[in-house]
C-alpha cells in the first residue's frame, strides 16, 4: 500500500508541467538519436550535460533518462528497415527484422518492435518498484569469478547466433575476443595489437564495428541491385498491414516473457547492459525454438525477445546506479555525475532522503514510455514507406548519416576508415558463410571476460578452483559444460544425418544405373 502511495506522489511530480516538458524533450531527442544511425546516446548526453546545470535535479535526471531509454525505441527502426543498428544493442534486430522487411512485413516487424519494447520497459519499471532491495542484494553476491563464468556462458551461447555451423560461430566469437583486447591494457598500461597506430591505443569503437559489419556489408552485398525497383518491399501500407500477422502475438508470448526476465537480470548487474542482454536473449530463443532454422530468415521471436530484453535492461540498469551509486555503463556514469553536481549522493538511502526525485523519476518512466508508444506507432506507416525509396537514393543517404554519426563520436576520420574496413570484412565473412553477430558479442564481452578473469586470479592468488568453489560461479560453469556437450552432440548428429542422406542418395543412383 505504501508503494502505491509513493507512486501516486511520483506521478504528481512527473506530471508537473516543468518536469513533463523535459520528459517530452528527452524522449523525443533520444528517439531521434536512435533512428539516426551512428549518433550515440553517450555523445548526446555529454553535449546536453551543461544544460542540466540550470535545471532542478529531478528535471535533469528525467531528461537524461528519457534520452537513454528513448534511444532504445528508435534504434531498432533503422535495424529493421536498413540493416543499420541505431545503437549496438539493436544489432540483433538486424538478424530477423531486416529479413522481415525484405519479405514485405516491415509494418508487422515495427509493430512487434514497439510492443516488445513497451512490455519490456513496463516489466523493468515494475521490477524497480517492487524488487529493488532484493535485486541489489543478489547483484552484490556477484564477484569477479561469477562475472567471468557468466560471461563465458554468454560467449558459448553466442556461438549459436550463427545460422550455420557452430564451429564457424565459435571462430567468430574468438575473432571478436581478439578485437576486443585491442588497445591499452588497463592494468599494465601497455598497448596491445596497435601495430604502431596511435589511434588504436584507445581500442576499436563498437559503433564503427557494428555499422561496418551490418550496414556497410549489406550495402556492398546489394550494390549490384541499386537500380532495382524495391517499392514492392513496402507493399500496400494499410492499417491492417501495420498489425502483427495471425499467430505472431501468440508465438511471441514466451519470447516476451523470457526476454524481460533476462533483460531485468542483466540490467541489475553493473557493467553488462542492454547489448549483452539482447544477444543472450536471442541465443536463448534460438535454443528453445522447435525449429531454430527459422531464425535469421524472419522469425518474429528474434525481434520480440531481444527487444523486450533491451528495454527491460535499460530500465533496471538504474537500480545499481541509484541504490548503490555504481554506474552500469558510461551513460549511467554521466547521470551519476549529474546527480553529484547537484549535491545528491546516490546510495541505499536515496529512496528515503530524496523520495520526490526517486519516485518522480520512476513515474516519469511510465509517462515517457507511453509518450514513445504514442510517438512511434503512428509513424510506422512512414517508416514502411521508406522502403519504397529506390536503393540508389536510400543507400547514399544512409551512408552519409553513418559517416556523420561515427565521426561525431570522437571527431576523428580514422573511425570512418575503420567502418569501411569492417564493412569489407563483413562482406567477406558474409560470402564465406560466417555470421557477424557472434563476432560483435565477442567484442563486447572480451574485455570484461579478461578483466574479471585476472581479478579472480589475483584475489585467489592464482587458484583456478575459485571458479568452482563459489556456488553461483559453479552453476555457470556447469551450464557451460552442458552447452559445450550439446554443441558437440548437435554437430555429431548433423554429420551423421548428412552421411546417412549421402549414403541413401548414392544407393539410389547406383540402383538407377544398374537398371
Amino acid at each position: 500500500m505504501e508503494i502505491i502511495t509513493d507512486l501516486i506522489h511520483g506521478f504528481g511530480v512527473a506530471l508537473q508541467p516543468y518536469n513533463l516538458m523535459w520528459a517530452v524533450f528527452g524522449v523525443f531527442v533520444g528517439n531521434l538519436i536512435g533512428v539516426l544511425p551512428g549518433l550515440g546516446v553517450l555523445a548526446t548526453v555529454s553535449i546536453l550535460m551543461p544544460l542540466t546545470y540550470t535545471m532542478t535535479p529531478t528535471a535533469a535526471l528525467i531528461m537524461l533518462a528519457g534520452i537513454y531509454y528513448g534511444a532504445q525505441y528508435g534504434g531498432g527502426i533503422t535495424a529493421i528497415m536498413l540493416n543499420l543498428p541505431g545503437t549496438p544493442s539493436h544489432a540483433v534486430a538486424c538478424l530477423d527484422g531486416n529479413p522481415m522487411a525484405r519479405q514485405g512485413k516491415a509494418g508487422s516487424a515495427l509493430f512487434m518492435l514497439m510492443l516488445s519494447s513497451f512490455v519490456g520497459a513496463t516489466f523493468g519499471i515494475l521490477a524497480m518498484m517492487l524488487f529493488s532491495p532484493w535485486l541489489v542484494k543478489a547483484a552484490l553476491k556477484f564477484g569477479p569469478a561469477e562475472y567471468f563464468s557468466m560471461m563465458m556462458l554468454g560467449l558459448l551461447a553466442g556461438a549459436t547466433l550463427a545460422k550455420g555451423s557452430a564451429v564457424k560461430g565459435v571462430a567468430m566469437v574468438i575473432v571478436g575476443l581478439i578485437l576486443g583486447v585491442v588497445g591499452t591494457d588497463v592494468n599494465t598500461g601497455i598497448a596491445r595489437f596497435d601495430f604502431g597506430v596511435p589511434e588504436l591505443q584507445d581500442g576499436l569503437q563498437i559503433v564503427a564495428l557494428a555499422m561496418g559489419l551490418f550496414g556497410i556489408a549489406d550495402f556492398l552485398k546489394n550494390v549490384n541491385h541499386v537500380t532495382t525497383d524495391n517499392s514492392k518491399l513496402a507493399g500496400k501500407v494499410s492499417s491492417r498491414s501495420l498489425r502483427p500477422q495471425k499467430g505472431d502475438i501468440r508465438q511471441s508470448r514466451g519470447a516476451l516473457g523470457r526476454g524481460t526476465l533476462i533483460g531485468s537480470a542483466f540490467g541489475v548487474l553493473p557493467g553488462t547492459g542492454p547489448t549483452i542482454a539482447s544477444f543472450i536473449s536471442y541465443a536463448t530463443e534460438k535454443k528453445v525454438a522447435k525449429d531454430p532454422s527459422r531464425f535469421g530468415r524472419g522469425a518474429v521471436e528474434g525481434i520480440a525477445g531481444p527487444e523486450a530484453s533491451t528495454s527491460a535492461s535499460t530500465q533496471t540498469s538504474f537500480i545499481p546506479t541509484l541504490t548503490l551509486g555504481i554506474p552500469g555503463d558510461a551513460v549511467m556514469a554521466l547521470m551519476l555525475g549529474a546527480l553529484i553536481i547537484h549535491g545528491i549522493q546516490p546510495g541505499p538511502r536515496m529512496m528515503v532522503e530524496h523520495p520526490e526525485m526517486f519516485w518522480g523519476l520512476l513515474a516519469s518512466f511510465w509517462v515517457g514510455n507511453i509518450l514513445l508508444l504514442m510517438l512511434n506507432l503512428p509513424l510506422i506507416g512512414m517508416w514502411v514507406r521508406v522502403l519504397s525509396v529506390p536503393f540508389k537514393y536510400l543507400y547514399p543517404a544512409a551512408l552519409f548519416f553513418v559517416c556523420v554519426g561515427v565521426y561525431s563520436t570522437n571527431n576523428n576520420l580514422f573511425d570512418i576508415w575503420m567502418v569501411l574496413l569492417f564493412g569489407v570484412a563483413g562482406y567477406v565473412f558474409m560470402r564465406l558463410g560466417f555470421e557477424a553477430a557472434p563476432l560483435l558479442l565477442g567484442f563486447v564481452l572480451g574485455p570484461m571476460v579478461e578483466e574479471n578473469f585476472r581479478r579472480a586470479l589475483l584475489l585467489s592468488r592464482g587458484d583456478l578452483m575459485v571458479f568452482i568453489e563459489r556456488p553461483i560461479s559453479m552453476a555457470f560453469v556447469f551450464a557451460s559444460v552442458l552447452l559445450i556437450a550439446g554443441l558437440v552432440y548437435s554437430s555429431w548428429r548433423s554429420q551423421r544425418t548428412r552421411r546417412a542422406a549421402s549414403a541413401v542418395a548414392q544407393t539410389g543412383s547406383d540402383g538407377a544405373l544398374h537398371k
